[in-house]
């Protein structure tokens, strides 16, 4: 299977330096490019990608108001919207957080390594993990909200097996991780965590870390 990837970001050159980065893998393809919020989502309108790298701080319309309105209108739709992993400078950047609360799958830096970048793109895709899981906690734990929510009543449904899974999920644990620590399989965790997610009301694992920190659910 081709992961379609979409690059926006204000600054050609790394646009450019990501594309080949991109394109050297044989299961990647690059679909289009946009330098702002507004292309973007016409980008994303227009070619339907697998997963969008999408900068945070752009001109004429950021990357967090771009989030939010392609995964909006996806939802609108009926659908889901492609994955989205947003492009920060810095490792604890307020504008990432914000991000991942409106339905970011994930951030990456800027400088990373090449590699983690590709991995990072295969793992929103296969949705089996949380890109960065550590720096994702620490970003939303230094971003957190002032108040937590209640804790919304659909979490009542959750089956006791159902909970300890999303208290592996909400720490990041991957469905391998998961599945060494419950003694279960992979295929049987990945259930778990479809049917949490289902549940409540969540696009994907990392809306699934931000639920329990907004929550106050992380250890529980």
């Amino acid at each position: 299977m081709t992961i379609r990837v979409a690059l926006v970001d204000d600054q050609q050159m790394f646009r450019r330096g990501v594309s080949m980065i991109v394109r050297s893998q044989p299961d990647l393809e690059v679909v289009g490019e946009a330098a702002d919020g507004e292309q973007a989502i016409a980008l994303v309108a227009r070619e339907s990608p697998d997963v969008v790298l999408m900068d945070v701080r752009m001109p004429v319309l950021d990357g967090v108001t771009a989030t939010q309105r392609i995964l909006g209108d996806a939802a609108a739709r009926g659908g889901t919207g492609p994955r989205i992993i947003v492009l920060t400078t810095f490792d604890l950047d307020a504008d990432a957080a914000a991000a991942i609360r409106a339905g970011a799958s994930g951030f990456v830096l800027k400088d990373a390594d090449p590699d983690f970048l590709i991995a990072a793109i295969r793992t929103v895709h296969a949705g089996t993990a949380v890109v960065a899981a550590s720096a994702t906690r620490a970003l939303l734990e230094r971003f957190e909200p002032a108040e937590r929510k209640p804790v919304p009543p659909q979490f009542d449904a959750l089956t006791g097996r159902e909970r300890d899974v999303f208290a592996h999920a909400a720490k990041g644990l991957s469905n391998s991780e998961i599945a060494r620590t419950e003694y279960v399989s992979e295929a049987t965790v990945k259930t778990h965590i479809s049917n949490v997610l289902t549940k409540l009301g969540l696009r994907d694992r990392v809306q699934l870390v931000v639920f329990a920190y907004e929550n106050g659910l992380v250890d529980r």
